[in-house]
């Protein structure tokens, strides 16, 4: 992958600024210094390796795998979300080049954190329905935080002691094995995470971390995974994404950018710490946002795959329209995105 370092030297700035002045004080104290600032940067170099943050493009490169991302498709009864789940399942099987995957993003259902336990049977009953009739591709999928049953026991009518509560009915309801998981496809391993946790400051609210056990399998996971396999992340609510500016009342408070921690991981320092230790991570996907990004740091894109309901099936949310992504994997560990819209228009009544 991206090991070979480049062979240029690359340091920090306050670096580049001690080290340029030893440089020039060489012309005025003869030779020593200018042997001074080179041992300096030939030990800074040893010390702080130069970065590299692409991954080289082979002109051979194959793809090995054609994938569409949907997420937070949000459906329900109203509003038609029924057929518009239909319509871009219909979408992803039809076009020419078709995917040959699909990942879920979360939010598949309209919500259960608040719901009593009959509008979450409800909602799960259509998006199974919908999919067993709709749909020949195999997937995968994550759990977001609308798809939590009942931790907001205040509208849920939840105890939190039923055999459902909480995670579990995402669990059974997505055939998944457990909240997060690993799995090898077409020469890249996926690391699909749970991103929802009980909030620490607000009841019956939640917050984007990962929890303890969580992060210690994640880093278990990576260590694990060759060097020469490339990484997706999967996960609902963005380790860090630009979007998380685009909401919120930052404006009329006129003093400070505010990005509560339920719009993008708490812990995105942690976990980009961990992706610097094992540069064959290359993608994130995330949804949540319900808006269209791609950031990238440290060699990572990270990319927040919009909203198949867009503005939760009432049209565009700010400018994203409603869509999915289209998303190509190279055997090179490099990648292609497209982010398609649905022309789903809303339904009234």
């Amino acid at each position: 992958m991206d090991s070979s370092p480049n062979s240029s030297v690359s340091l920090p700035r306050r670096e580049l600024l001690k080290a340029g002045a030893l440089a020039a004080g060489a012309g005025l104290f003869g030779t020593n210094a200018a042997a001074q600032a080179s041992d300096y940067r030939q030990s800074a170099a040893a010390l702080d390796p130069p970065p590299v943050f692409d991954t080289p493009i082979s002109p051979n490169r194959k793809r090995t795998l054609r994938l569409a991302h949907l997420t937070d498709v949000h459906v329900q009864p109203e509003l038609a979300a029924d057929r518009g789940l239909a319509k871009v399942l219909h979408l992803v099987q039809e076009v020419k080049d078709k995917p040959e995957f699909i990942l879920y993003g979360g939010d598949c259902i309209m919500d259960s954190f608040g719901q009593t336990r009959e509008r979450t049977q409800l909602q799960w009953d259509l998006w199974k329905s919908i999919l067993k009739q709709e749909c020949s591709l195999p997937s995968a999928a994550c759990i977001g935080n609308h798809d939590v049953w009942g931790w907001e026991k205040s509208k849920s009518g939840a105890t939190g002691d039923e055999p459902l509560y909480g995670k579990q009915w995402a669990v059974e309801a997505l055939g998944l094995k457990r909240r997060y998981y690993s799995f090898d496809k077409a020469g890249w391993r996926f690391v699909v995470l749970d991103s929802t946790h009980p909030s620490k400051f607000e009841a019956e609210s939640y917050e984007a971390r990962l929890d303890e056990e969580q992060f210690a399998w994640l880093q278990d996971e990576l260590k694990a995974t060759p060097a020469t396999k490339p990484i997706l992340i999967l996960s609902h609510i963005p380790i860090l994404t630009a979007t998380s500016f685009f909401d919120g009342e930052n404006e009329k408070s006129g003093r400070a950018w505010v990005i509560p921690g339920s719009w993008m991981h708490l812990d995105a320092r942690r976990i980009a710490e961990l992706f610097w230790q094992h540069r064959n991570v290359r993608l994130c996907l995330s949804g949540h946002m319900h808006l269209y990004d791609r950031t990238e740091y440290n060699g990572v894109t990270y990319l927040c795959s919009g909203a198949v309901c867009g503005n939760w099936w009432e049209g565009n949310y700010h400018q994203c329209p409603p869509g999915y992504s289209i998303i190509d994997l190279f055997d090179d560990g490099s990648f292609q995105l497209n982010y398609t819209g649905t022309g789903w228009a809303p339904v009234k009544g």
